[in-house]
């Protein structure tokens, strides 16, 4: 990942601003039928990676991956709103439609969940949202799954191959 302490705090601080911002809408959208009564507001997994701020923000009514600008640092490409912006994260590219937040500024966002109706406490969402984000950075996601074992076929079986072949799987 490559980053420094330093960044790590900005990062957290960052993603605690934007939970505040999100507690602030939720305020107007509480009674809204797509909320979820059981859950609030919180900012997991934010992390600095390639110059910019990613973590997951979990709402009464969404659950996104998220990638927002450190302030007093270059800027992403710019973006329309609403356009789509391609983000290769180390477990591959991730699609995230470019946003702008009060307050905030440019928020890029990836829909992993909407509505949020599948959480039936408020400690399950995060617990999803740690899992999520790990999975978005780890890059052994990339990697080809094993080949599958090749198919015995009767006429090994009879004529002993089988055990040939079972033997050579255990080494």
């Amino acid at each position: 990942m490559n980053a420094n302490p330093a960044d790590s705090d900005l990062a957290l601080a960052i993603g605690q601003r934007l939970e505040a911002r999100y507690r602030h809408i939720h305020a107007a959208m509480a009674d809204l039928s797509i909320c979820n009564s059981v859950l609030s507001v919180a900012a997991t997994g934010f992390r600095a990676f390639g110059g910019r701020e990613f973590g997951i923000v979990t709402t009464p009514w969404s659950m996104n991956l998220v990638a927002l600008d450190f302030p007093d640092a270059p800027q992403a490409a710019p973006a329309a709103v609403g356009t789509t912006a391609r983000i290769n994260l180390p477990a591959g590219e991730v699609d995230f439609i470019a946003g702008e937040l009060d307050t905030i500024g440019r928020v890029d966002s990836c829909s992993l969940l909407s509505p949020v109706f599948e959480f039936a406490t408020m400690e399950a969402a995060p617990e999803t949202a740690e899992g999520a984000i790990r999975a978005f950075f780890d890059p052994s996601a990339l990697e080809p799954p094993p080949a599958p074992a090749a198919p015995l076929n009767r006429r090994d079986l009879l004529y002993g191959k089988f055990r040939k072949h079972e033997e050579a799987m255990t080494e």
